[in-house]
């Protein structure tokens, strides 16, 4: 019998062993698992994040001798189109000749329609837009084509080259004698203007004006202007805006000039600058996309940009100002070619092509040709280049620049944006017009997500601990089993219905009252501790003391209300004798703040109520698992319960506190709906309260589902993601590594 006993328990504790060992197996396996998912979701959000700095490229497509039958004439432009497969130049007999890439046969010749009459050879040619030339004739008259281009797929597989060209007669101008250099610019709904560089540096604005009265009768009247006042300078280089408003003009000695054309008639300079550092000559002059910057090269090969800003002392005017110094070139700038899709500007000097991104400031790439280039273009979509050689080669370019605006610089830095009067951080992802400069700094949001954490901390900290302490030490055991589950049960509620409730309903009560809430701060507290003061003078022995012992909160609740309707109404006669009886407009006045309703004060509120029940019950179970033979031993030695429980349970459950904090600034710093619904979403950097904000993980719920799949703004946010997984891996990190500096000094945990 005895031997039974002896096997069947032999038995039972091997039996336990193995369970032991299957459940620290498992144990292990999830544990590596959870590593393995956690190192893999961050692999795969950075997968989509790093071809943001991946460096652009240039493939050469073809490179052919320009055919016999052409290449005795003079070139005035060259073209290209997106597949590479076609391309065309025009020679000043007014003919493009469009070629095929692949054999470098021509596919066609057409000549310029309705030729100007008296006119036979082509003086310039200015491309405008995508497809659009401008040519100056021999006689001083000007007229205006379209040039369609593209690769055609035929049935049988071949690839064949569609061409043609329009004219467009509402922007010719009659012949004028001793134009040098003309620009004509269409005005949306009203006719043309001529910009002509004449005899002598002398300048003409020619206003060619339609105007259509009710019956539907046409009005042309023509407007000319002379600028004939001396210049700083002999003229080498002319630019006009694509709307006629703004006229610049570089001259020999480094100068760079504007003027403002609108107004038929009138010619009105607005800036004269010195344009280049050395006042080395200004070669070149382009107006990037959006019409706002040029883009001024020098002989000695500095690459800027400038626009127009305020500047101190001159009210609303605006002046031109340096804005970025691009990496210059190795000789003079022959000629800027602006990207019709973003801020990318290709510079060419002697030998060599430079691709820049204005905001950026980043040099994209950098080809280098054997001869010198004589003309170039960009494709309509800007990812073919296309260049004519001195020796009559032309060499086609495939480009890939995935995300030019994109580098480190503009997503922590700050950075000079068009139309700002400084640098600045800034987060605006998209406008109306397709000339939009994207703004996609990170610090605006990585502000937010501090600020909404630091906010809802300040508020949830201090509650949820001394809540906790309360619990755990002072409250009725029957109470404490009430209270703490219905504290619980508050985690479970979903974070958009406090972010509704706070967006609907807390942001307009608080709007209506914001001073009560300030003076409740004060009012409140200060109501406590006078009914704490008398409550102690009560002898222990007293009814009162026995029936509310261990309820005494309950007795404060009327305290409370009370504390807030005296808040109420000091914040009324406060706000009619103090602030003029209105306080929101008071501030704005006196100090320059705004309130905005959807403000840090909400969120402060609304995200500290979500996270104050994970931290009341992490605490609360770390302060009741202090051994009682500690508070015991306290009492016994004569201090009060307040003592036992500040100096020797606190400090005992310190690691359990301290790890209930971060946990729930983990929680604060990834919440998204709260956040998004209880604030204004506005990305800016004020430490106001009375200012909204924008987190990361608002801003990813926010911009995801209008982002193109693969573009900068779409990379940008799963970079926000993994910075947001980064400060999250930082944060555990160091609170575990704090936690087990308290758990060795204290004993515990």
């Amino acid at each position: 019998m005895i031997c039974a006993r002896v096997f069947m328990k032999k038995n039972s504790i091997d039996k336990s062993r193995r369970n032991d060992r299957l459940a620290e197996l498992l144990i292990r396996v999830g544990g590596i698992l959870v590593i393995v998912s956690v190192v893999w979701i961050l692999v795969m959000i950075s997968r989509v994040a790093v071809p943001l700095f991946y460096p652009a490229s240039a493939t050469t497509a073809a490179t052919m001798k320009l055919p016999d039958e052409i290449s005795a004439s003079t070139f005035l432009a060259v073209g290209v189109e997106e597949s590479q497969k076609g391309a065309f130049v025009l020679d000043d007999s007014g003919i493009f000749h469009f070629l095929k890439v692949a054999d470098g046969s021509i596919s066609a010749s057409i000549k310029v329609p309705s030729l100007p009459a008296g006119a036979s050879r082509v003086v310039s040619a200015e491309s405008f837009g995508k497809s659009t030339y401008n040519l100056l004739w021999d006689n001083g008259a000007t007229s205006s084509v379209l040039v369609a281009l593209a690769s055609v797929k035929n049935i049988d597989g071949t690839t064949s080259i569609s061409s043609d060209v329009t004219s467009q007669d509402d922007l010719s101008f009659t012949a004028s004698p001793g134009v040098l250099q003309s620009f004509v610019r269409p005005i949306e709904g009203k006719g043309a203007v001529r910009v002509d560089r004449l005899a002598g540096d002398l300048l003409r604005v020619s206003h060619q004006l339609v105007e259509t009265d009710l019956l539907g009768n046409e009005k042309r009247t023509n407007t000319h202007a002379e600028y004939s006042e001396p210049l700083p300078g002999r003229i080498s280089a002319i630019a006009v805006d694509s709307k006629g408003h703004y006229l610049y003009v570089g001259t020999d000695t480094g100068m760079l000039l504007r003027w403002d054309i609108s107004e038929p008639g009138q010619i009105r300079l607005l800036d004269s600058v010195s344009g280049s550092e050395d006042h080395q000559a200004i070669t070149s002059l382009a107006l990037v996309m959006g019409d706002v910057s040029v883009a001024v090269g020098d002989a000695k090969g500095n690459l800027t940009t400038w626009f127009p800003v305020k500047v101190a002392g001159s009210g609303e005017d605006r002046r031109l100002t340096r804005i970025h110094t691009l990496r210059p070139n190795v000789g003079s700038v022959s000629f800027i070619i602006p990207s019709p899709r973003n801020k990318t500007i290709f510079s060419i000097d002697a030998g060599e092509i430079h691709a820049d991104h204005m905001t950026s400031e980043r040099n994209l790439l950098s080809i280098t040709t054997g001869t010198p280039i004589t003309h170039a273009a960009l494709s309509p979509l800007g990812n073919t280049l296309a260049a004519v050689e001195y020796n009559h080669t032309l060499t086609i370019w495939k480009m890939d620049i995935p995300h030019p605006e994109i580098s480190f610089g503009t997503l922590f830095g700050k950075v000079w944006y068009e139309g700002y009067d400084k640098p600045e951080y800034a987060w605006q992802s998209s406008a109306a017009n397709d000339d939009f400069e994207p703004k996609l700094s990170l610090v605006p949001l990585i502000f937010g997500t501090i600020k909404a954490t630091i906010c809802a901390m300040v508020f949830a900290v201090p509650l949820a601990l001394l809540a906790a302490l309360y619990t755990s030490q002072f409250m009725a055991p029957k109470l404490k089993g009430r209270v703490k589950p219905v504290v619980e049960i508050m985690a479970a509620i979903p974070s958009v219905v406090i972010g509704f409730l706070a967006g609907l309903w807390l942001a307009p009560l608080v709007d209506k009252s914001i001073l009560t809430v300030f003076f409740s701060l004060f009012v409140v507290p200060a109501l406590l501790l006078v009914t704490i003061f008398f409550w102690k003078r009560i002898k222990t022995a007293s009814l009162l003391q026995r029936i509310t012992r261990g309820h005494e909160f309950i007795a404060m609740i009327p305290v409370v209300i009370i504390g807030i309707y005296l808040a109420l109404l000091l914040s009324g006669l406060a706000e009619a004798n103090l602030f003029g009886g209105d306080f929101k407009q008071w501030l704005f006045s006196a100090l320059g703040v705004r309130y905005d309703q959807r403000n840090s004060i909400i969120i402060a509120i609304a995200l500290g109520f979500a996270v104050i029940p994970i931290i009341f019950t992490i605490a609360e179970d770390a302060i009741s698992n202090v051994p009682r033979n500690l508070t015991a031993a306290s009492l016994a030695l004569g201090a009060s319960r307040w003592q036992t429980a500040w100096r020797v349970v606190l400090p005992s459950a310190l690691p359990g506190v301290f790890s209930a904090v971060m946990i729930g600034f983990g929680r604060a710093i990834g919440e998204t709906m709260i956040v998004l619904m209880a604030t204004g979403n506005t990305p800016i950097l004020s430490w106001s309260l009375f200012n909204g904000l924008r987190s990361l993980s608002a801003n990813i719920a926010v911009e995801i589902p209008e982002a193109p799949f693969n573009s900068s703004l779409y990379r940008v946010l799963f970079l926000s993601a993994v910075l947001l997984f980064i400060f999250t891996f930082i944060i555990n990190t160091v609170a575990e590594a704090l936690r087990q500096r308290f758990r060795k000094k204290y004993g515990r945990y």
